[in-house]
Order: structure tokens, then sequence, then C-alpha cells
């Protein structure tokens, strides 16, 4: 019985008070759960909300500015709860928002969107310190210390401002972790030292258009005035970036203690409080700021203007000079209004430096991070070298390397309005996988798809993921093509890849599940003629060691029909049982490997014929079932145990019961070369016949030419052994074959009975290059081949005639596979119809490259085992491949549509 294991109770230091142990970790959950709180809203609170919003407002008015905030919003909302679902179920290690959608949809999306979220983190450091050194320059502009011109100041400061938070991101997280905290408490006293301000309008501030809370002002900026181009989508564009801190606590979800703890609480408190504040602020200085001001004082104006019905002019000052434009204040021009407003301004640019700074460094230590971890997973193998870490904590100096020179790269384009969309669509491709793969994790019903957050909704979240597509196209519709683009182009490199990695994802599930109620739909449906498809049964033993028996069926199965390769083990149970677990994964990989779209189906079983008789009737599912049996020929038929021919023979008779059809295969060279396996490439050379049998296992898997298929069709089985040949022919490798058909007939009736068959041919819609009527199909063989033939059954005659009755009968009955006199007797004219068949198969097909034709059968319990294995080892000797087929009577071609 399996031992359960329960957590060790802590012993408690007191009868009412917790362990320390107990205390250590509820601790440890509120540190967690502060240090995702606090990187989320710092990177929400970035450089929008400082430098950027009031122009938003500016421009969209009041309404439209609370309804962008309000969008955004929904957006990361849904977003939010989706990352929870994906965060709580199950351990959350290194990588953020990588891990959670590889670790749900598989490599193939993981792979594409972490190297886009890494990208978009690493441009995301251009933006915010792009924000951080436009701030500088307007600073310097202030007292006159501008060095070259704006432009090429903000680059100058930009580039020495990622220098300094390389530094401090390559010292370490903790380093990192308590920059924040100082970052986060600045950044709170701004906004709170920007709320007083607003309560106090200095008198000189109101030529710069500040005038505290004024009803007027309220209602003139609450409708939009879009300039210079701008509409509502192109400024969601560009505050959306402000929106996109939401997984910076998942970033980092390798360095929290609870992730599944700390990423739902951490993101969904930071999104609601953040979400206020950008709100009230939006509010706040729309009504306190009017759009355009000229800074002058004397503007001013006692009495009233007739032509003049602005806000400030009821509030005496007349900024209609700003009409012609130029004005430097006022919302619509001015970047720095939160600090002007401000009640004390240096807190405000301590603020935007805060802000910025904050975000900056969060998103140059999560674009390694999630770098590193994609690279680790090896999914794109030119990028291992970036997997390697440094020092305890494992950092990647390599990754921020990288990261710094993406950075450096788009801080030089120096204009902020520019990164923002760029990066908007990246952040939005990445929210609508996450949103995806919630929808997809739940659409699958997977068993280990049990999110401990429970707050969430299938429909809600692709409803979230069809929005971030919306969205995405509506900011820049071609911007968000070139990255659907890259997502597929990725994908389509790791799906043709596919990278030696398993993480039980939900298109794994999926796929089963869609499987699984196809496989259960088809049971209902009859079988009939127009979907016959050949199913096959193979006899291959190990996949492995008849490579062209396989190569061969596949050919005619690849996406047409199913394909099980069975293995019988024989021998102690318990030997058998340990081979089969260790088999199944292998030779299945080798099959994947190989390309091959087959199953493994090994079983254990006393015999051969037991064994096969279990595949026969187990093996498949529902109409998914074989129905065709392919075996290799017994080459080594003369010298082996004839019991275990005898047992040959029966599996071809257990077939037929079973309604299977059956296609026995015979190469010149054979098909085994499991002793071939293994052996050391640089060892000594293979001898003459293991070379040939080594180039022949290969020879299914090269390009067929323009050569011939040749059909013998000398019974009507339904028709398998003509539908077989032309399933080859749909296939690239075979898809230049030409089908040659070869019949019996009288020498009389040639010329109708091709036309006959060629009229059969055109109803079955089966093209061919010619058919042959055989005139000569029944003329006796030549002498020395009925002589060859009755020297190889020699060995295995019975000779009654020369024993006494009771020693024949004795013997009959312990060798059963012996011929009878009667029974040559009684089938001479069959054994003499085989060899004259090789004799013509000789004659017209010698250089063809395959040959499929009808297989002889015998009547069960009145043809003896070596009998029946002389009659195809005289058909098919000294032959090309030849595919004998013999179908089970079942109609498998039809005229009709």
């Amino acid at each position: 019985r399996p031992t359960i294991w329960w957590p060790r109770e802590e012993t408690p230091t007191t009868a009412t008070d917790p362990g320390l142990e107990e205390l250590k970790i509820i601790n440890c959950h509120k540190a967690c759960l502060v240090c995702c709180l606090v990187r989320c809203m710092l990177n929400i609170w970035g450089v929008m909300l400082f430098i950027r919003l009031s122009w938003i407002v500016g421009q969209a008015g009041i309404g439209l500015a609370v309804l962008v905030i309000a969008m955004a919003t929904v957006v990361t909302t849904i977003t939010g709860l989706s990352t929870s679902a994906i965060a709580t179920n199950g351990f959350v290690r290194g990588g953020g928002a990588y891990y959670l959608i590889s670790r749900s949809l598989g490599p193939e999306f993981g792979g594409a969107i972490g190297l886009i979220f890494a990208f978009a983190n690493a441009v995301a450091v251009a933006m915010y310190v792009v924000g951080f050194a436009e701030t500088v320059v307007e600073l310097l502009k202030e007292h006159n210390l501008i060095m070259l011109d704006q432009m090429n100041d903000i680059r100058i400061i930009g580039a020495i401002t990622i220098v300094v938070l390389l530094g401090i991101s390559v010292a370490g997280m903790e380093w990192e972790a308590k920059a924040q905290i100082v970052l986060l408490v600045i950044l709170l006293v701004a906004i709170v030292d920007f709320i007083i301000g607003t309560f106090i309008p200095f008198e000189s501030k109101k030529s710069k258009g500040f005038f505290g809370y004024q009803g007027e002002i309220f209602y003139e900026n609450f409708g939009p005035d879009f300039r210079e181009e701008e509409t509502f989508f192109s400024v969601f564009a560009i505050f959306f970036p402000a929106a996109t801190g939401i997984l910076a606590g998942a970033n980092i979800s390798g360095d929290l203690a609870d992730p599944q703890l700390a990423i739902p609480k951490g993101t969904l408190l930071a999104i609601l409080i953040t979400t206020v504040v950008y709100m009230g602020i939006a509010v706040s200085v729309g009504a306190c700021v009017v759009r355009d001001a000229t800074g002058s004082i004397n503007d001013t104006f006692v009495g009233e203007l007739t032509n003049c019905t602005t806000a400030a002019c009821k509030l005496n000052f007349d900024f209609s000079s700003c009409e012609k434009g130029g004005c430097p204040y006022g919302l619509m021009n001015n970047f720095q209004v939160m600090s002007m407003v401000s009640g004390f301004a240096p807190l405000i640019s301590a603020g935007i430096f805060s802000a910025t700074l904050s975000s900056a460094l969060a998103s140059l230590v999560s674009a390694p991070k999630i770098f590193q971890a994609l690279c680790k997973d090896n999914i794109y193998p030119g990028f291992l070298m970036f997997a390697k870490g440094y020092g305890k904590n494992n950092e990647p100096l390599r990754g921020y390397l990288l990261t710094f020179l993406i950075a450096l790269g788009f801080i030089l384009i120096a204009e902020l309005n520019v990164i923002a969309p760029i990066i908007s669509n990246f952040f939005l491709a990445s929210y609508a996988l996450i949103n995806f793969s919630v929808f997809h994790a739940s659409l699958a019903k997977s068993p280990g798809w049990r999110p401990a957050f429970k707050y969430y909704n299938m429909w809600v979240s692709l409803v979230g993921a069809i929005l971030c597509c919306i969205v995405m196209f509506v900011i820049n519709w071609w911007a968000a093509l070139l990255t659907y683009v890259i997502v597929l182009g990725l994908y389509i490199y790791v799906t043709y890849k596919k990278p030696d990695v398993n993480w039980g994802s939900s298109t794994q599930a999926l796929t089963y599940l869609n499987a699984l109620q196809h496989a259960v739909r088809l049971t209902g449906v009859e079988d009939h003629v127009k979907n016959f498809r050949p199913q096959c049964l193979v006899m291959s033993g190990a996949p492995s060691s008849r490579p062209a028996l396989l190569h061969l069926v596949h050919a005619f199965t690849k996406n047409v029909g199913l394909m099980i390769c069975g293995h019988i083990h024989m021998g102690p149970r318990r030997q058998a049982m340990k081979e089969l677990s260790t088999d199944l994964p292998r030779y299945q990989r080798w099959l994947i490997k190989n390309k091959m779209k087959a199953f493994y189906a090994p079983v254990h079983a006393e015999d051969l014929r037991d064994g096969a008789q279990y595949l026969m009737q187990a093996a498949g599912l529902g109409r998914m079932k074989p129905n065709t049996l392919v075996l290799g020929f017994k080459k080594d038929w003369q010298s082996a145990d004839m019991n275990d021919v005898d047992t040959y023979i029966n599996l071809l008779h257990d077939a037929f019961d079973f309604q299977y059809g059956v296609v026995v295969i015979r190469l010149r060279e054979g098909l085994d070369i499991s002793h071939l396996q293994g052996q050391d490439p640089k060892g000594p050379a293979l001898n003459m016949a293991d070379q040939k049998l080594l180039d022949a296992s290969s020879q299914f898997q090269k390009k067929q030419g323009k050569n011939n298929i040749d059909v013998w069709w000398l019974f009507d089985d339904g028709g398998l052994t003509l539908l077989i040949p032309y399933l080859l022919t749909t296939k690239k490798k075979w898809k230049d074959c030409r089908i040659r058909v070869f019949i019996g007939g009288k020498i009389n009736r040639i010329d109708h009975d091709r036309r006959a068959m060629a009229t059969l041919l055109s109803k079955f819609r089966i093209d061919f290059s010619d058919i042959m009527v055989l005139g000569d199909i029944n003329t006796k063989p030549k002498k020395e081949n009925i002589a060859a033939f009755e020297e190889m059954i020699e060995p295995f005659r019975l000779h009654e005639d020369d024993k006494e009755q009771d020693v024949a009968d004795k013997m009959k009955e312990d060798e059963p596979w012996r011929i009878t006199d009667n029974e040559i007797e009684l089938y001479k004219t069959k054994s003499q119809r085989q060899i004259r068949l090789n004799e013509l198969l000789k004659e017209h097909s010698s250089t063809a490259n395959l040959i499929v034709m009808s297989l002889p059968v015998a009547r069960k319990s009145a043809v003896s085992s070596a009998l029946y294995m002389a009659w195809i080892e005289a058909l098919s000797k000294d032959l090309p491949p030849i595919l004998l087929v013999r179908g089970n009577h079942q109609s498998v071609l039809t005229f009709y549509s």
C-alpha cells in the first residue's frame, strides 16, 4: 500500500500564539505580496502619469480620457484575472509571462511570445528613460543649461541614465528591491503633493493656465479637442503602455517566495489602486487647467470681452492669441503641467524621476530574466549562450548586456510618442495570449487545470483575448500585422523544430479531447465503401529493426489511414513487462523522429500467434481499428523450426477469420536489420550481403523516379490490390511512378479483356499507363523450374507411400506441416501456376520499382504449411520488392460518387 505523507505539525511556542515557523511563513507571504504590489504599482505609475496624462486630457477631454483609462483597465483587469488563474495552477518558476504562456499553451506559442515579451520589456526601458530625460531637459531649459539641442540632450542624458541603471541591476536583486521601495515612497509623496497643489491656486500660476477647481474649466475640458492629426485611438496608443506594468510582479515570479499568493492579490490590487489614481488625476487636472495659456501676466483683463467665450475669459484671462498656436502652457502644450500645479514643484520632478527610473529598472530586470528562462528551455538553440547565470542569484549578465544595447538603440529615437505605440502592440500580443491560454485550458477540460484562484471565466478571457487583438489593429494596423507575422513565423519555426519538451500544455489536452470526441462520434457512423481506407496492423516487432517494411506501409497510409506497429514480447512475464514499459516511449519516439504517423502497440503473449490474435482483436479504438494485417515474408522458412512456420501460416488464416485483409511484403535482400544495429560505424566493414540489406532498408525513403508499379490483379479480392498502388502514387516520393496492370486472359480475347479492364479502371477513377492481358498465364512452366520446385519441397515431404501406415500417420500427427503425396498430386496445377507466374513476373516486371500482386490463398487445414510457403517462395523469389495482397472480399472501391 502507498504511504501517505502528511505535513509535520510545528509545535507552537504557546497555546495561543502561532509557532515561530508559521510566523516566518506569514511574514514571508506578506513580504511577497508587498513586493509584487510595489513592483506593479511602480510600473503602472510610470512615465505617463506625470508627463503625458495631462496632454491626454487636453486632447481627449475629461470624458474620453476617463474612457481611455477605463478601456485600458478592462483589458488589464481581464488579463490580471487570467494571469492569476494561471499563476495559481501550480508552482510558478522564473520567466514571468513567458513561463505562464509556455506552460499553458506549449513551447510553440510560449517561445514566440517569450521573445516578443522580452523585446517589449527592453524597449520599455527606453521609453521610461526617454521620459526621465525629457524632464531633465525641461529643467535644464528653465535654467538655460542646454548642452546641444533638446533632442540630442535627451539622447545624452538617456544614455548616461541607462548605464547607471545597468550598474544597479547587475549589483543584484537586493539592491534593486531596496531601490524600488525608496522610489515608491517618493512617488506617493509626489502624488500627494499634486493633490494638495490643486487646492492652492497661486495667482502667478493663472497665466500658465491653472485656476484651481472651476466648473467652467471642467465643462470646457470635458469634451475632446484633437489636434495635430491625433485621434481617440492614437491617444489610447500613447497611454496604453502605462497599463503594461501589470505583469511586473509575474515577471519576477522566480524571485517570489509564494508567487501563487502574491501574483493574484498584488496584481489586482495594483490595478485597482492605480486606476483610481489615474482617473482622479485626469479629472483633477481637467477641472483645474485650461488647454492653452500664454504664461504672460499681461493677458489679464478687467471687464468683459465681447467675442471671448472660453473658460479663461470668464476667469479674466485672454488667451485668444493661442488660437494661432505657439503657446507654451496649458494641457495641450506643456508636458510638465503636474509640476506647475503641485504645491512644491521639485517633489513632482522627484516623482517623475521616481516613476520613470523605477519602471525602467523593473523592465531592465524583467527582460533579461524572461530571456534567460526562454534560453534555458533551449527552444531556440542559437540563444543558448544567454541561459548562463552568474553568482548566487544566477543573474543573467549576458541578458542584461543585450537588453542594454536594445534599449540604447531605442533611446536614440528620443521621442516618447513614437516609442509608446511600438510597445503597446507587443504587450497587447502578450496579453492576448495570456487570456487565450486560460480560455484554451478551460476548454480542454484537463483534470490538471484546477487553479486555486476561482474568480475567472473562460468566456471573459476569450473576450479579453479578442479585445486585445482588436485594440492592436485600432492602435496601428500595420504594426499589428507585423506582430502577428512575427508570432506566426516563430510559432511555425518552433513547430517545425519540435523541441524535446513536455510541459503538459492545454494544446495537448485539447488535442486529446478533440480526438476523443471525434472517435466517439465516429462509432455511430456505419462503414461505407466510399470511406474505406487501409488501416494497417504491421507485425514489425521493434520498429527500428524493419525500417523498409514501415516506410513502405507508411507510404500508402500517411494522412490516409491508421498504422499500428505490433510488437509481441514473449518469454517470462516479469521481464516482458519491464521491456514493455521501456520500449513504449522509446519506439514511439523513434517513429516520431523518423516522421512516421503511426502508433506503437506492444503486447505480452505466450507465443507469436496468441500475441497476433490479441492485437487483431484489441488494437485500435472504435472505428479507428485495423482492417489489414501486414507482415514481412519469412525468408528463413526453409531452415527455421517448422513449428514457427506453422505459426506464421496460421497468422494469415487468423487474419481472414477476423475479416482482415492481408499484405505480405518481400524484399530480395530481406527486411530484418536488427543484427546490424548498434554496430560501430568505424568498425570492420560489412560483408556484401549485410551491405545490400542495409542499402535496401532505406530504399523507400528515396524519391522513386519515373518507374513502374506493376499490379498483377489475378483475383477479385474487393479491390485492395488496386487501391494500394493508387494511394502510393498520390504521395510525393511515388507520384512520378506509372501504374501498369497485368491480368490473366484468353489468347483469343486479349483486346476485349483489355478494353473491359480499362473501362473498369476508368470507372474506379484510377490512372494507369498500360494494361497487359497475359494469354499464356496457364502455360506449363519450364521443366528446370518445376525440378527446382520439387527439389525445394523434398525435405518437407512425408513420403507416406514408402512408410508403414501407422508410422506415416504418427509422423503426420507429430509434424502436420509435412507435405503428403496426395497433396502434391491434388495441388499440382496450383503449384505449377505459382512457378509459371514467377516466370512471367521475371519476364515483364523485373525492372519495376514495386510489384503488387494477388496473394494465393490455401484452404485452412487442407494445404500443409510447407507447401503453402513453397508456393509463396516459388511465386516471389528473385524479384523486385513485391506486395502480395489479398483483401477480405469486401469492396473497397466503388463506381459511385
